[in-house]
């Protein structure tokens, strides 16, 4: 099992990154709230990881905090959710907030997220209520994020997430021109859930 990744951020193509650990480039999928945390390209950074086995793949996945870590692992068991789509949840919103929509059962909230309709929200709240725990977290593991890429790369993340074409353009018409992708996935996945 690879828990923790420490090395150089070598790439950066939502939501894929890859970190160079000793000459080997570990190729992970991130949350978005993770995403908008990474250093520049170059710099040292640290991943708390999932590997997950399929028949057909193996897929590391990374996150920022051990908390956003153990949300997805609690994800991944509930029923009809899969790798992608926990990852695709905590992109939308953070363990945080999760841990506040499934204890105030707002099945609405849920169902924003990508790939959730209102039965899985539902069986998300039956299913967490009570191993989700809504704490603040910050942590340091990571320095500001980059300013250097554009409204394509908005659009491109949010169709990575699983939302349509449509929705993705209609998100980022209310992102100002000039915002990072980071803020500016964040601004749009906002829109989203309006």
């Amino acid at each position: 099992m690879i828990s923790r990744l420490t090395g150089k951020l070598v790439e950066k193509n939502p939501p894929q990154i890859v970190i160079d650990v000793n000459g080997v480039g570990y190729e992970a999928d991130v949350s978005m709230q993770t995403f908008y945390n990474l250093p520049p390209v170059g710099e040292s950074v640290q991943l708390f990881t999932q590997l997950i086995i399929r028949e057909d793949a193996h897929l590391l996945f990374g996150f920022a905090t051990a908390e956003e870590r153990k949300t997805f692992r609690q994800l991944i068991k509930v029923g009809g959710i899969g790798a992608k789509t926990a990852l695709g949840i905590l992109s939308a919103m953070t363990a945080d907030e999760l841990a506040r929509a499934v204890a105030e059962e707002d099945v609405k909230r849920l169902s924003s997220a990508p790939g959730i309709g209102k039965k899985t929200a539902e069986r998300m709240v039956l299913e967490l209520r009570g191993k989700l725990v809504a704490h603040t977290v910050t942590d340091g593991l990571f320095a500001a994020p980059s300013e250097n890429d554009e409204t394509n790369d908005i659009v491109s993340t949010l169709l990575a997430l699983g939302y349509s074409e449509r929705e993705a353009k209609a998100a980022v018409k209310g992102v100002p021109k000039g915002t990072d992708v980071g803020e500016g996935v964040r601004l749009a996945l906002k829109n989203l859930l309006k």
